[in-house]
């Protein structure tokens, strides 16, 4: 029942992996960590090759650096005994799919909402089965993502509490970041970390176990860091990738720049002998970018990048299910895209409403949309295989508006995929969303839930429905 990590490697650019000579019994003398994936509780979810890449980083640094660390994903559909007590959800192609479910009661500020509740992830009881096989660690780190799936950080946080009641347990990642305050009163959390976590989580754990880290790494040099542990999974379907961190961009809705300042990139050595370490020793073909700006400096990252991918002979699939930039788009790159072998193509163009565009900051207008699809399509893409985000539920956001952009990427024969708004405490469009919800935001992030649509008006859920199936 135990994910152990097996080796602790090192990785540094234009290098082979290092290996410590004595790596048994380096391994058997670290202070133990335990990594922890919590669950999510929210009316729908989907793994859209959805990991931890994060917490993933920090397993692979801790490794580094000598730590002992035993890694628990409550979301995994390969956990081990999952599959003997539970019907496997549905898997699609290239990895992605359902995850396993229960139905639960709804929260009581969700009361009104028409649709069932649910926990994601794998049954409590098998959590806690896995926990109790673990030796007792010196600290827990547990990640968060979304604000309003923290009732699932709460109750992972509670279980492990059942089992390890004096270990202190370190929450990370994205809800930590944006709302400490409501962090430290909600989930139980005996430590936040509210920045990017690497240096502070072996500051934390050097004074917690009286160990000075080793320097193996510099955390403002990409170049340096360990390649993320994924390894510590039983199956090895995909991996993702960040190529950077960071993005150039300001955008009033995103939260980007609120979580990562400035933009960073890696080399391309260094990127391609992490796809190249994944792909001879485990056999990985599908490669997902987690990047905000993937395309940025295409001829010094991603260009070259592909291009040696090519002329190694690899066969691999790549995705980018974020935003691509339609500014970044041009017939050359869009070629090297299909002949590199992307197979998921998601474009960012959040609405055709080009005076907003303007307003954001000028991305994208009707001239570079053509050009950019026109480019993709000539390059050899199919129309099923191109889709377009489009927000919906912004503040002062008319139903028109929606309507309006949906039937006009239509037109290009594209796919759209509504992004529906979720209000972010701290970006640009926070307090406009505040005043235009028709619920109390900052009372409960919650209500922060994409799926009630927090900032459409006016309201009901026969025009979401409308909107749903005019977009499919």
């Amino acid at each position: 029942m135990e994910y152990w990590s097996d080796g602790a490697e090192k990785h540094y650019s234009n290098t082979p992996p290092l290996y410590y000579s004595n790596q048994k019994e380096f391994m058997k003398t670290g202070p133990h960590i335990l990594l922890v994936n919590p669950y999510i509780r929210d009316f729908s979810a989907f793994d859209l090759w959805s990991k931890p890449l994060g917490l993933l980083y920090l397993a692979a640094v801790l490794r580094a650096d000598g730590y002992r660390v035993h890694w628990l994903d409550c979301l995994d559909v390969h956990f081990p005994g999952a599959g003997t007590i539970l019907t496997p959800p549905r898997r699609g192609l290239y990895g992605t799919g359902k995850y396993f479910q229960e139905r639960l009661p709804k929260p009581w500020v969700l009361r009104d909402v028409p649709r069932y509740y649910y926990r994601f992830g794998i049954p409590p009881d098998l959590f806690l089965q896995a926990l109790r096989a673990t030796p007792e660690p010196v600290a827990v780190l547990v990640t968060s993502l979304m604000t309003y799936w923290y009732p699932g950080i709460t109750e992972t946080i509670g279980l492990i509490k059942q089992v390890f009641p004096r270990v202190p347990v370190v929450l990370g990642g994205v809800y930590a970041g944006l709302m400490p305050n409501h962090a430290r009163e909600n989930v139980g959390a005996d430590h936040l970390i509210t920045g990017a976590g690497e240096g502070a989580i072996l500051n934390f754990l050097g004074n917690l176990t009286g160990r000075l880290p080793s320097g193996g790494f510099d955390p403002d040099q990409l170049d340096s860091y360990p390649f993320p542990a994924f390894d510590l999974y039983s199956r090895h379907s995909y991996v993702c990738l960040l190529t950077s961190r960071g993005c150039p961009f300001s955008c009033p809705y995103c939260a980007s720049r609120l979580l990562q300042s400035g933009f960073r990139e890696r080399s391309v050595e260094n990127i391609v002998a992490e796809i190249r370490h994944w792909h001879t020793r485990y056999g990985v073909r599908d490669f997902v970018f987690y990047d905000d700006a993937l395309l940025i400096h295409f001829e010094n990252r991603l260009g070259p990048v592909l291009e040696q991918c090519l002329q190694a002979g690899w066969p691999l699939r790549f995705h980018a299910p974020n935003a691509l930039h339609l500014r970044e788009i041009n017939p050359e790159r869009a070629a090297l895209l299909f002949r590199s072998g992307f197979q998921t193509i998601r474009l960012g163009l959040e609405t055709t409403d080009w005076r907003l565009q303007q307003s954001w900051g000028g991305k994208v207008n009707s001239y570079i949309l053509r050009l950019a699809v026109s480019a993709l399509q000539e390059a050899g893409f199919e129309a099923g295989r191109l889709e377009v985000y489009l927000l919906a539920g912004l503040p002062g956001q008319t139903v028109e508006d929606i309507t309006r952009s949906i039937v006009e990427v239509k037109k290009l024969g594209l796919g759209v995929r509504l992004a529906e708004y979720s209000p972010i405490p701290g970006t640009v469009l926070w307090e406009e969303a505040c005043r235009s919800s028709r619920f109390p935001l900052d009372t409960d992030p919650l209500l922060h839930n994409n799926s009630l649509f927090p900032c459409f008006s006016p309201f009901s859920w026969e025009t979401v429905q409308q909107l749903k199936d005019l977009a499919r």
